[in-house]
């Protein structure tokens, strides 16, 4: 299994066109700090890769990734579809920047698709200039593709919605937000991939326990941060999303497993985002890191 990662910030990237917070104007002053919105390639087979979720950066994402460009027909591309691990605006508004494609094959839970039809009306919206081909994304493991080693499957982790969908009332059953499990059955390979994590249930422990790799919630350092920070009056388990330090920080989670543990989906308040703040070493004493875009995996 081969994984790229294409970028590892959280919703408006680092820097945030609006923000003057230290991360953000460190990003200014030196570009290699940089992030794009997080998201993952994955190889399904020689000429097919899947992207996790569809960020506004994925166009950028896409050229900066050269195993994803077209060719060597005029308008071949080896993007052959969207995996959604929810329904959130910085992980779906990509998919209306795909509108040149004739199709586009989109995976996603129930919930999740039923909220980008119904109220964004993303049906509407792009079929004039694209076919949108769904495609159930399920807890019991199916090959990513047809004829693929990769499997995909859905590990449900909360019920948080979106904000445009928090009053909606829809048929549609299942999770609002998942773990991505990718397992190569030629290789036996396995990696979690989970960007937004508000709880931590039994599923996913025994879904990390498993894992040869984890890409895991970062956006915020502790839970006071968002609050610390000033831009807002809630935690960030408040927000949804299970700090990476204290004693209910996912940190102590992951420092005694097996797995190689990477952050990805950081906040720019993140002091993380500083390559040389004093968290990287405290991450390292746990055996933990930072996911580097760019970075290659193969499992």
């Amino acid at each position: 299994m081969q994984l790229r990662v294409l970028g590892t910030a959280a919703g408006g990237g680092v820097p945030q066109w609006n923000c003057a917070c230290p991360g953000c104007a460190g990003a200014r002053a030196h570009p290699d700090r940089r992030r794009r919105h997080a998201s993952l390639a994955v190889r399904a087979d020689d000429d097919h890769w899947y992207l996790i979720n569809a960020t506004p950066d994925i166009a950028d994402q896409i050229e900066h990734t050269p195993a994803l460009h077209p060719g060597p027909g005029a308008r071949r591309t080896p993007v052959a579809g969207i995996v959604l691990t929810d329904a959130e605006l910085d992980h779906t508004l990509g998919l209306a920047r795909l509108r040149e494609a004739d199709r586009i094959e989109v995976l996603a839970a129930d919930p999740v698709r039923a909220a980008l039809r119904e109220r964004l009306r993303l049906d509407d919206v792009l079929t004039p200039y694209a076919d949108l081909a769904w495609r159930e994304l399920a807890a019991a493991p199916a090959p990513l593709s047809a004829g693929s080693d990769i499997e995909i499957s859905a590990v449900p982790v909360s019920a948080k919605r979106p904000r445009y969908a928090a009053g909606s009332r829809t048929a549609a059953t299942g999770p609002w937000v998942v773990a991505l499990r990718l397992h190569d059955r030629r290789t036996g390979g396995t990696a979690l991939y989970a960007p937004a994590l508000a709880d931590w249930p039994d599923a996913f422990q025994a879904a990390v326990t498993d894992a040869d790799l984890v890409l895991l919630d970062g956006t915020f350092w502790d839970d006071e941060e968002p609050r610390r920070s000033g831009f807002a009056t809630r935690t960030a388990t408040g927000m949804g999303h299970l700090p990476i330090d204290g004693p209910g920080g996912t940190a102590r989670r992951l420092a005694p497993l097996a797995a190689r543990c990477l952050y990805t989906h950081l906040n720019n308040t993140n002091p993380l985002v500083d390559p040389a703040a004093p968290q990287h070493q405290e991450l390292a004493a746990r055996g933990l890191a930072v996911a580097a875009e760019g970075m290659e995996i193969a499992l």
